[in-house]
């Protein structure tokens, strides 16, 4: 029986894998993430066997805040964060690139209120969970901003940790938050009050990875790039079957899951480059706009470069249905 193109193209992405894993020596490439949906397909390649033993090493941590410290500390040596994670993760020393988009979020970052909270106006001196050192801080000001407030309006409890236990312990009347636990927690009686549709390009997620490591792995970054554009081809063309098999890690019922992705645009291999373009991309445009708002926030110092921040090199050897 002949087999829809759909998968004659997933089969002929293996075999590119399959290919790719066999001629990439050494040690793994070393990545950390947390769970957010636009990171899953390395999940879904890890879980699938899409990845030769040894090839890929992702490291799962609770929130981006963790993934930065990890590569401080030399734990890991590339990281799925927002553009502005990446900024700040850079102005401490980490010398990173960006190699591929995951997603641009269009309101998949939630700020969620408890019931009988309806307005934002409503929060002031109101308790808001926040993890400062990630895009959070971005979100929550951006909020703020809509109601005409400040932070000194507000109580900010900082978050460290999941933020799902942080919303049952930390007696929050508010959280900045996003999926799959946006969703996790709006199942229970959560009510969103603001997300990221009302910041168009803000909020890009990105693979990073360490300069000093691109060169000497170059093999093992593309091999994850490709990875993801494989599951993102397989959630485009084989929806319910991929939501099923995404959803253990997001922790969400299988008819939940592409709801989840509804607040995202994933772009594929034409829009990354498009993107990672250093010249005309949307990514260094939104880079400048991020560290301008940073800057004047006191999170990045004036003097931050963009030089290297993104490049399109990795996305050679991936193959565009």
């Amino acid at each position: 029986m002949k087999r829809p193109p759909y998968v004659r193209l997933v089969a002929a992405v293996g075999c590119v894998l399959a290919t790719l894993a066999a001629c990439i020596p050494g040690p793994p490439l070393v990545v950390g993430s947390h769970v957010w949906p636009g990171y899953e397909f390395m999940f879904l390649a890890r879980d699938e066997g899409w990845f030769s033993p040894g090839q890929i090493e992702l490291v799962e941590t609770h929130t981006a805040s963790e993934s930065i410290q990890a590569l401080r500390d030399g734990r890991i040596e590339a990281a799925a964060l927002t553009l502005d994670e990446v900024l700040l993760a850079r102005a401490a020393g980490v010398p990173l690139s960006v190699v591929l988009v995951f997603n641009v979020s269009v309101g998949a970052d939630k700020l969620l209120v408890r019931p009988g909270i309806e307005t934002l106006e409503e929060l002031r001196g109101r308790r808001i969970g926040v993890e400062a050192s990630a895009v959070g801080a971005l979100v929550l000001s951006q909020a703020l901003e809509a109601a005409d407030m400040t932070l000194a309006d507000i109580v900010p409890v900082p978050i460290e940790g999941p933020h799902r236990e942080a919303w049952n312990a930390y007696d929050l009347d508010a959280l900045v938050t996003y999926e799959p636990t946006a969703s996790q927690l709006m199942l229970e009686g959560a009510d969103k009050i603001f997300d990221s549709t009302a910041m168009p390009d803000w909020i890009f997620d990105v693979l990073a990875v360490r300069q000093d490591v691109l060169k000497r792995k170059a093999g093992h970054v593309e091999a994850l790039v490709e990875a993801h554009f494989r599951g993102l081809y397989a959630l485009r063309h084989s929806p319910q079957d991929t939501a099923y098999r995404l959803a253990p890690r997001l922790e969400l019922p299988g008819e939940s899951v592409l709801a989840a992705y509804r607040g995202l645009v994933l772009p594929d291999l034409a829009g990354n480059q498009a993107l990672l373009d250093t010249q005309e991309g949307r990514l260094t445009g939104a880079a400048a706009k991020l560290a301008g708002w940073m800057t004047a926030n006191g999170r990045l110092a004036a003097t931050e470069s963009l030089d290297g921040l993104a490049t399109a090199e990795y996305l050679r050897s991936a193959v565009s249905p």
